[in-house]
């Protein structure tokens, strides 16, 4: 049986986009559907050279594993020089086709095709290729991701779906993301309110996933501008908390794990010492540090390395004294990715455990 396309739109970036097309994909195929998916517009991309493939299509090449056609997976990428080169000779761009071919292919060879958005919904339109434009041109129905709230919610709910009722896209549906626990009731109970007097059926509530923010040691180290000393190839290791090199004696190391170290390197040593000592005579599975950043410069302690070489510690030295370095780290924006399977793992389970799927399944 064939189904209406799914298109997953947000309200703005960071909201779950990635998060909740991974989850219902996954899903779908969980439940012998023939799924299909496309990124019709890129922003973010890896070069191949002769290719460009927005980084989000490899994370669903991966999950479905099916054979990366850029073409079809990954139709529109708006590279560093697209807006301008376009402006100054649309004429050169077939964006419509380009997209209209991905979506005879999808359909041909697919049940189902779940097509992601990008950024807001306004992107896109320097070129002609809104998120609404492109929906409507694709002939699917949108689901809203909106991050949760009530008042901020409604708003932006709002705002942004003037775009597609501008077009005439129906809407298949909200989801409603990032909800605190304690205000699920209350969210749930006053955006379904509105929703119902705006005709528009309330998918489900996610609540907040705090695993779904942990960053990894790659994505710390790129944003301290650090250099990484030890064991680049651990790089992956997620980081559930910091903890500075002063703070360590008050650390309760049977409960403690996936720790970032942040100290100056003139309390490296210390630091270190710190840690062998609360943790001596524990039975822990593993060490509780998944990374450590060491702070200005100088020799490197003997003994110090030898835990991190023991352990295998992803050590990054950066030109940052500790307070910048927390900051930064602090206001990473973590993104799903082919490199936190934890995170994968988790949105599928969210989706599956909180989303009316029933809902989305319409038959042509």
């Amino acid at each position: 049986m064939k189904y209406k396309s799914i298109y997953v739109a947000a309200t703005s970036q960071h909201v779950g986009k990635t998060t909740s097309t991974l989850g219902l994909v996954s899903n779908f195929l969980a439940r012998g559907l023939n799924v299909g998916y496309c990124k019709p517009v890129g922003q973010k991309y890896l070069d191949f050279g002769q290719f460009r493939v927005d980084k989000d299509a490899l994370l669903f090449m991966d999950l479905i594993q099916f054979e990366m056609r850029p073409e079809i997976h990954s139709p529109v990428i708006l590279g560093s020089s697209t807006v301008t080169d376009f402006l100054d000779h649309p004429e050169h761009y077939k964006f419509p086709s380009d997209i209209a071919h991905a979506k005879s292919v999808l359909e041909q060879e697919n049940e189902l095709i779940i097509y992601e958005g990008t950024g807001h919904p306004g992107v896109g339109s320097v070129v002609n290729q809104s998120n609404a434009r492109v929906a409507k041109m694709l002939d699917a129905s949108v689901v809203m991701v909106v991050e949760g709230g009530i008042g901020s919610t409604t708003d932006m709910l709002n705002m942004c779906l003037a775009l597609f009722r501008e077009r005439d896209v129906p809407i298949l549906g909200v989801i409603i993301n990032k909800v605190r626990r304690d205000k699920l009731e209350k969210v749930t109970n006053y955006v379904s309110k509105y929703l119902k007097k705006k005709g528009l059926p309330l998918l489900g509530v996610i609540p907040y996933d705090h695993s779904l923010a942990f960053p990894v040691m790659r994505t710390i180290a790129r944003s301290v501008k650090g250099v990484v000393l030890a064991h680049s190839d651990k790089l992956d290791n997620k980081v559930e908390d910091i903890v500075a090199g002063s703070l360590l004696d008050k650390q309760d190391w049977t409960k403690e794990r996936d720790l970032l170290l942040v100290t100056p390197y003139s309390r490296f040593r210390e630091s270190i010492s710190k840690i062998e000592k609360g943790t001596e005579g524990l039975e822990l599975s593993k060490p509780p540090l998944a990374g450590i950043v060491v702070c200005g410069h100088g020799e490197m302690d003997k003994t110090a390395m030898e835990y991190v070489e023991k352990h295998e510690i992803p050590l990054v030295q950066t030109d940052l004294d500790t307070f910048g370095s927390v900051i930064r780290i602090s206001n990473i924006e973590v993104k799903i990715n082919r490199s936190t399977p934890w995170k994968v793992k988790r949105a599928i389970e969210l989706i599956k455990e909180n989303i009316d799927m029933d809902q989305m399944l319409i038959p042509k």
